[in-house]
């Protein structure tokens, strides 16, 4: 579908690399998306975490050059925005129903149907993942693949509606304050990025903190709430017949529901991929451990990075560190099997 007079489309190349912005009118509201590529390329939509947008949940990923070789030489990338979370966004009116988990799944296939897409690959983080997820069981035949860092599929255990409830009363009253952004660093990333007395916040914390002021209380909230109310997928899991990537950090505080997810998902089409010393956003954190996955993956799609790239020093994987499994060759192009990206010194 063109462009029409439901959508705006507004210039932010002095935003990101050259991507433009297209506002995308749905039956929830308005959605934000950029774009970057050459639209003649397959699709990539991306989805982030809780209270981030593409420039604070996937520009670490984007901006290691063999990850960026790999992505934009076979993809042209769609960045959607849960609703209020994009760069400048003001307040969305506290009058306005918050739309439900669903209902942001439902506003996926409005944008793709936008642009005139068909098949597309999706990349989520946790909160973000989860919606992918949701929208790939409710529209089977528009999703050509998952790649879903930190996913979460089941409703709330107690402790993370705790948490949650918390952090949504402290926005009500105190917006994006200390303790909220303390709340949110923890679900993102390890402790080693966080730091403590002894070892400095890295530069990734400080700059998501900085990232954080921008965000709207109200929107931060909406999403909030919605992502609180998920309902539990976990029995639909199974009926997904697209090939699944799965990465996790071992100090994500949904570890546990990244390894529930995968073991109900179809083993001949998913991997879980663990990344030791990394919290749930592997994209920022520690965004070349996924590359080697990354690219075996693709290439059960006929995918591959131009071959001026065709090495990757800079990666802390080798082939060498890939279960042999991994690299075989099987009906689905490959046979992905559970693997961890970094072995312990003997």
């Amino acid at each position: 579908m063109s462009e029409s007079n439901s959508s705006v489309s507004v210039d932010v190349e002095t935003i990101y690399l050259g991507g433009k912005e297209h506002r995308v009118k749905t039956a929830c509201g308005v959605v934000s998306v950029i774009v970057y590529g050459d639209r003649e390329k397959p699709a990539l939509i991306t989805y982030p975490d809780l209270a981030l947008n593409h420039m604070s949940c996937f520009q670490g990923l984007f901006f290691c050059p063999e990850a960026a070789s790999l992505l934009l030489h076979n993809f042209c990338i769609y960045h959607i925005s849960p609703p209020g979370h994009e760069l400048g966004a003001a307040p969305i009116c506290p009058n306005d129903s918050a739309p439900s988990a669903e209902e942001l799944a439902d506003q996926i296939i409005e944008v793709l149907n936008f642009f005139g897409l068909g098949l597309v690959m999706c990349m989520g983080v946790t909160a973000g993942a989860y919606i992918l997820t949701l929208f790939a069981m409710k529209h089977r035949e528009r999703v050509l693949g998952l790649i879903l860092v930190s996913p979460v599929c089941k409703a709330p255990s107690w402790s993370e509606w705790f948490y949650n409830k918390v952090m949504s009363n402290l926005l009500y009253y105190y917006g994006m304050c200390g303790v909220v952004k303390e709340f949110l660093l923890q679900r993102y990333f390890s402790k080693e990025v966080r730091g403590n007395i002894e070892i400095p916040e890295s530069d990734i914390a400080q700059a998501c903190r900085r990232l954080l002021d921008e965000r709207q209380n109200v929107n931060v909230m909406r999403f909030l709430d919605a992502i609180d109310r998920r309902p539990d997928i976990s029995s639909g899991l199974k009926k997904l017949k697209c090939r699944t990537l799965i990465f996790i950090g071992d100090q994500s505080p949904f570890y546990s529901e990244a390894v529930h997810m995968a073991a109900n998902m179809d083993r001949g089409y998913c991997a879980l991929v663990e990344v030791q010393s990394c919290g749930s956003m592997v994209t920022e954190e520690q965004p070349h451990a996924m590359l080697i996955p990354m690219e075996y993956f693709l290439m059960g799609y006929g995918l591959y990075r131009p071959s001026c790239f065709s090495e990757s020093p800079r990666s802390p994987l080798s082939p060498s560190y890939i279960s042999p499994e991994l690299l075989s060759p099987e009906s689905m192009g490959l046979k992905l099997k559970p693997i961890k990206t970094r072995i312990s010194a003997a």
